[in-house]
């Protein structure tokens, strides 16, 4: 701007607009929303429009059929699909927050090496969901599983067992698989909540008369209920609408045994070219999560006011 033009605007009073606070923002932002538009929002709702029309992934054109589509998932597949979802989502939540609460009090005491040991334990979280679930697959081998070795060698078992092709335990090695990686998680976030926990509070209680156990009912899990309510609903979620691990080990089978929400999205879209019948249930399962989201939204601003 030059001297004469600096003159003019002081002669006249104008000076150039400076962007608000707001708008300086919006700009800053601007790509980011942009990016998340169109790979998140243009697709989701692109989805889930679909739920209302009668479309093929291989056949051109739709037909608008309102909400014929959820109505077949809600008279058909919803609510087996619903009950195998949750006996998934509980048994990955529930074995993981065990497992990670146990180590997470041993690593919380002055034992040697603990520092390694938080470092080693972390390795099944790392490693990506396809390459664990490759892992277990050898494990669960009928033919060469190391799990069959160990039984046949203890005498658990006389014979192999196909784990991942049999209807009773194809659920169960799915869980111990997704639990086996899903177990550092927790036993990080619940660690660093222990060691929030002040330490006068134990030695008061001890010097009181109260034994591990009593302690750790009284003071342990009360000062950790924010973070283990947390923990536990995040892991909720997340297995809720979880797929690698299944859809590897079982596709869903055998006979189903193993279908979710999400491989039955998968399964209907891509293996039975019906995208329609396949936007219905994840409309149905989007809404399930929607009122998973408001519950863990409303226990973080909770535990903020705390």
């Amino acid at each position: 701007m030059t001297e004469q033009t600096i003159s003019s605007q002081i002669g006249t009073g104008r000076w150039p607009r400076r962007l608000s606070d707001g708008m300086f923002a919006l700009l800053l932002t601007a790509p980011g929303l942009a990016l998340l538009a169109a790979v998140v929002v243009y697709p989701l709702i692109t989805a889930l429009i679909t739920a209302f029309y009668k479309q093929s992934l291989v056949e051109p054109g739709r037909e608008f059929v309102g909400f014929q589509n959820i109505v077949d998932v809600l008279t058909g597949e919803f609510f087996p699909l619903l009950t195998q979802t949750l006996v998934f989502t509980l048994g990955t939540t529930i074995a993981p927050f065990v497992i990670g609460f146990g180590l997470a009090l041993a690593l919380n005491t002055r034992i040697r090496g603990a520092k390694v040991l938080r470092g080693l334990m972390l390795i099944p979280w790392l490693i990506p969901g396809v390459v664990v679930s490759f892992l277990w697959m050898w494990i669960f081998n009928a033919n060469y599983g190391v799990l069959n070795a160990a039984l046949e060698t203890v005498g658990l078992i006389d014979s192999p067992q196909a784990w991942l092709a049999n209807p009773t335990t194809a659920m169960i090695a799915v869980i111990v698989a997704k639990t086996w990686q899903s177990f550092p998680w927790m036993m990080v976030m619940l660690l660093a909540g222990l060691q929030t926990v002040p330490i006068e509070l134990h030695e008061a209680a001890e010097i009181d008369g109260a034994g591990t156990v009593r302690r750790f009912f009284s003071i342990t899990v009360p000062q950790m209920s924010g973070i283990i309510g947390l923990v536990i609903l995040l892991e909720f979620i997340w297995n809720f609408q979880h797929f690698d691990i299944i859809y590897v080990l079982t596709g869903g089978g055998p006979a189903g045994s193993t279908q979710t929400f999400a491989t039955a999205v998968y399964e209907t879209a891509f293996d039975g070219f019906d995208l329609g019948h396949a936007g219905a249930i994840g409309l149905l399962w989007m809404i399930l999560l929607m009122a998973l989201v408001v519950v863990y939204v409303r226990l973080s601003e909770k535990g903020e006011k705390r």
